[in-house]
């Protein structure tokens, strides 16, 4: 029974995604990009921050003086267009705050002016795309295993648990989190760069501590195939030696 669960589960996942990618494809609006709006809150400035890559979306909100963890959702979009209006329609993969709204779907009118996009959602944004700026390791990644590579056995698409990293235009950002439990474990982000074999993170917001914000992280990193062979020392300086795959 659990196996027959568990592949129904994946059927279903599967062809949710391959309708989401379809249809945003078909009827894209959006620009691929980093989106930014800083709004002022009081005497902090929250940064909204929107992450576009094929048909998934990422929302991030965040303080930076002083740094302070606000919130993280995203998943598989579609774009859904009516005569008067334009709606994001995004399937949760993840919610920072699901314990608190139950969130598991969005639905968020939108337009592009220029080149802004602009949500009318929980509040008005208006979102400046950042200058784009191609890398080794640009794309969408799973964790899969602890290296070295020994034909162990990995995580993939297939389990519910995933850790993904995503990165577009000199940002990165990782999510811990369960699709079926739908438990967020954590998430970090900021900018970062690649270049001959050396990959560095500066790190812009942390979910679990936010006196991490501001540190730099420096590692080795080895492409193989659609493997990203990632090691050096963690944010505890402990020896680390991970295996991504690229998520097709």
């Amino acid at each position: 029974m659990k196996e027959k669960r568990n592949n129904t589960v994946l059927n279903y996942s599967m062809l949710t995604l391959l309708f989401f990618t379809a249809n945003f494809i078909a009827n894209g609006q959006i620009s691929e990009g980093i989106y930014v709006d800083t709004l002022e809150n009081n005497s902090s400035k929250i940064i909204h921050q929107v992450k576009i890559h094929s048909d998934y979306f990422i929302y991030t909100a965040y303080e930076n003086d002083p740094s302070n963890f606000i919130k993280t959702l995203g998943g598989f979009a579609k774009i859904e267009k009516t005569d008067s209006n334009t709606q994001l329609i995004v399937l949760l993969e993840f919610n920072s705050n699901y314990e608190q709204d139950s969130i598991r779907q969005l639905s968020i009118s939108l337009k592009m002016v220029g080149e802004k996009l602009q949500l009318s959602w929980f509040e008005e944004l208006t979102l400046e795309p950042i200058e784009t700026k191609t890398q080794d390791l640009d794309g969408e990644w799973l964790f899969a295993t602890r290296g070295p590579d020994e034909d162990q056995e990995r995580r993939g698409e297939e389990s519910s648990r995933k850790t993904l990293k995503f990165l577009k235009d000199g940002t990165f950002q990782w999510i811990a989190y369960d699709t079926e439990s739908f438990r967020f474990s954590g998430t970090g982000g900021g900018s970062y760069s690649a270049m001959d074999g050396i990959y560095t993170e500066h790190i812009e917001f942390f979910s679990k501590d936010n006196s991490r914000v501001g540190a730099q992280l420096d590692f080795k990193y080895n492409l193989q195939g659609d493997d990203w062979h990632h090691t050096g020392n963690n944010s505890k300086g402990e020896p680390m030696y991970e295996i991504w795959a690229k998520r097709n």
